[in-house]
């Protein structure tokens, strides 16, 4: 009896073979249905439910970038809409490319459609990236560095190529927002040339050429051209307490208000500056000059404090102050 049991045990495979199959009949189901959903839309949404069997249970062989974030309107997340913008950049471009497989999905769980997903992982902040690996649970690398690194599908890309070995080459929609302000700057000069004829004087005037390069020099000690590369968020609102934070607490990183701010108080100090020259320069009368000094200080000393102010919140630390 023993020995018909054994025969019949081992045409059949045995009880770990059909736990085999069963496996990958399970896996089989789960890929088809991601790649159904991925041929609709590039980002699979998800609720607690999805989330649970498509990403936390096994058996997995693919890796799913999922991006936790709360896009309703009453949520009032600005952050989410424009990481939002950048991750559908970065999902379509791995989507519509001719590398596209099966061994990496784009996902998104929504705060009031996936609550419960948020409280599972401790979640409590939006945007959030987690790359959930093929094998094993999500490291420490595994959750993207947002403040540091910046939203922007570029840096998302090269995020995900350290995490899975996929290289996505981001492809952004045309923007021709660029020709057409480089049309409208060419066709204000040509009109300016053709209304004034010969007397071309206005292009040798020195205030307005220290102007341009003095909004020049303002917005590049701001970080303009750093929130053009890394694409920052503009600001950071805390979903608990509902508090806004302008100024980034870190020296490695910034957001787009930062750099708007910065940028007013070096402008606050340089208008000072040029009142301090024109109350030693100028041929006005002793109290205008005066007048003209006195503002000129102020301005220097409160703005100058305030970015010292910006400074050491930054660096923390920091053992200067002005007032």
């Amino acid at each position: 009896l023993l020995a018909v049991l054994l025969l019949l045990l081992a045409a059949c495979g045995g009880p770990g073979a059909a736990g085999q199959r069963r496996k990958e009949m399970v896996l089989s189901e789960k890929v088809n249905q991601l790649m159904e959903w991925a041929s609709k839309r590039s980002v699979i949404r998800m609720n607690g439910d999805k989330f649970r069997r498509l990403v936390k249970a096994p058996p997995r062989n693919y890796s799913v970038i999922v991006m936790f974030t709360a896009l309703q309107p009453h949520r009032q997340c600005v952050v989410c809409k424009q990481a939002d913008e950048e991750y559908q950049i970065l999902a379509n471009s791995w989507r519509y490319s001719s590398a596209f497989t099966n061994k990496i999905f784009f996902a998104m769980v929504d705060f009031d459609e996936g609550s419960d997903v948020f409280q599972m992982l401790n979640m409590n902040s939006a945007p959030t990236f987690i790359n959930f690996p093929a094998k094993g649970k999500p490291k420490r690398g595994d959750t993207y560095e947002l403040q540091v690194r910046g939203f922007a599908a570029e840096q998302l890309a090269r995020w995900v190529a350290d995490r899975t070995d996929i290289h996505i080459r981001v492809i952004r929609p045309p923007n021709y927002a660029g020709p057409l302000m480089l049309g409208l700057l060419l066709a204000v000069i040509g009109g300016l040339v053709y209304l004034r004829g010969s007397n071309l004087d206005f292009l040798y005037n020195k205030t307005g050429w220290a102007f341009a390069a003095l909004c020049f020099v303002l917005a590049m000690t701001s970080g303009q051209m750093w929130n053009h590369i890394r694409g920052p968020p503009y600001a950071h609102k805390n979903p608990h307490t509902g508090q806004v934070n302008y100024i980034h607490g870190s020296s490695q990183a910034q957001f787009v208000a930062e750099t708007h701010i910065v940028l007013l108080f070096n402008g606050g100090v340089t208008l000072g500056m040029v009142l301090l020259h024109e109350a030693a320069t100028s041929d006005m009368d002793v109290g205008k000059r005066k007048i003209m000094c006195i503002a000129g200080i102020g301005l220097v000393v409160l703005f100058f404090s305030w970015l010292l102010s910006v400074f050491r919140s930054k660096y923390h630390g920091y053992p200067y102050r002005y007032v």
